[in-house]
């Protein structure tokens, strides 16, 4: 394997628990603030990230590669309202993506055929995943933040689930 690629894949399973903590700490906020649903959203959120890390550790180890558990940045821990919260997670979401395309340039540049097919699946998730925060965000300023409008969306999040494959590892693409 490319070792500029290898680098950045064992970059990105740090970043994609990074990610997940991230998620947990905007979890406590919303579950602090009284918006249960919505924490639960941000609970489900950091178990869909963690196995993202473990697709990529599970790729790597597939390659014949050893991958390497790389040291995470403290999360962010401070928000000051809920619009902050969505936000933030939004501008992480775009910089995650920004991260898998550039590593795609580099699998298509060097010809690695087998990561461009897995990366191929991040880059559609990323699709996915700045489309649902984005809608939240659109929403959210749409009600300008309003109470009834917070509340509901609150109430709908708490609906929400994680499925990954049953050995808990793998997600399909198929669990939202």
């Amino acid at each position: 394997m490319n070792k500029e690629l290898l680098q950045r894949l064992n970059e990105q399973i740090a970043l994609e628990i990074e990610s997940a903590h991230i998620y947990l700490e905007m979890a406590g906020y919303f579950n602090e603030e009284g918006l249960d649903g919505m924490g639960n959203w941000m609970y489900y959120q950091h178990l869909e990230e963690m196995n993202h890390a473990m697709k990529i550790w599970h790729h790597l180890d597939e390659r014949g590669e050893r991958p390497k558990m790389l040291g995470i940045n403290k999360p962010m821990d401070e928000f000051e309202s809920v619009m902050d919260v969505w936000e933030k997670a939004l501008e992480h979401e775009k910089f995650i993506t920004k991260q898998f395309d550039e590593m795609m340039k580099i699998a298509m540049d060097n010809q690695e055929y087998k990561s461009f097919t897995m990366l191929q699946w991040f880059v559609d998730e990323q699709v996915e995943e700045e489309d649902t925060f984005g809608g939240i965000v659109d929403k959210l300023r749409w009600s300008d933040c309003a109470k009834p409008a917070v509340m509901q969306m609150n109430a709908a999040m708490a609906t929400r689930g994680y499925s990954p494959l049953p050995d808990g590892l793998i997600p399909t693409g198929e669990e939202e």
